[in-house]
């Protein structure tokens, strides 16, 4: 990243906590049926697509924040590109959750056009022109802007105005903090 150090540094506490969590998440509700169990519900298949995908652009953050032009980006691109194109492919296939799908294909293209961005410009600290496409990144910008505001608004209010509870927000809460982290990097480019 081209921000200040610890800038960096909180990104990089924020996308492990973040990823650590939902990661955490499916451990505790597992894939795979017990013996004598049917197979898991739709509903709690679509939580691990999701925590999965979080944990991975979360964990992800902490890694390029700290790591900065370290790695190459041709590393970060092969880890976000297969998914965001197998992300792509399940949204055009299955209609079924198609917005929640091209939100995190958006989230694994982000983070590969930062990546091959930061890695075209590592000394882009000194310099007045913006590494990659303005355009680009100001779409992005405004992209993942819009979805923090959207998703905070719905994690402040529940069904009926009131406030959800701990358990039910958290989970909301991860995935509104990956969101933030992605804004500030996109910010910092």
């Amino acid at each position: 990243m081209h921000g200040p150090n610890l800038v960096s540094w909180l990104l990089a506490v924020l996308g492990a906590a973040s990823g650590g969590y939902c990661l955490s998440r499916l451990r505790r509700t597992p894939c795979a049926p017990a013996r004598g169990r049917a197979a898991p519900a739709g509903p709690r298949l679509r939580t691990h697509e999701s925590d999965l995908a979080e944990g991975l652009m979360g964990c992800g953050m902490a890694a390029m924040a700290v790591t900065g032009t370290a790695v190459p980006g041709e590393v970060w691109a092969w880890v976000y590109g297969p998914p965001a194109v197998l992300l792509l492919l399940a949204a055009v296939r299955r209609p079924a959750r198609r917005a929640h799908r091209l939100h995190h294909a958006v989230g694994a293209l982000a983070m590969t056009y930062m990546a091959l961005v930061m890695a075209a410009a590592p000394g882009h600290a000194g310099h007045h022109a913006a590494p990659g496409w303005p355009a680009l990144t100001g779409v992005l910008l405004l992209y993942f802007g819009g979805y923090a505001l959207w998703s905070g608004s719905r994690l402040l209010s529940g069904p009926g105005g009131a406030v959800p509870a701990v358990s039910a927000g958290l989970p909301r809460a991860c995935r509104l903090s990956v969101v933030i982290g992605m804004f500030a990097m996109l910010l910092t480019m």
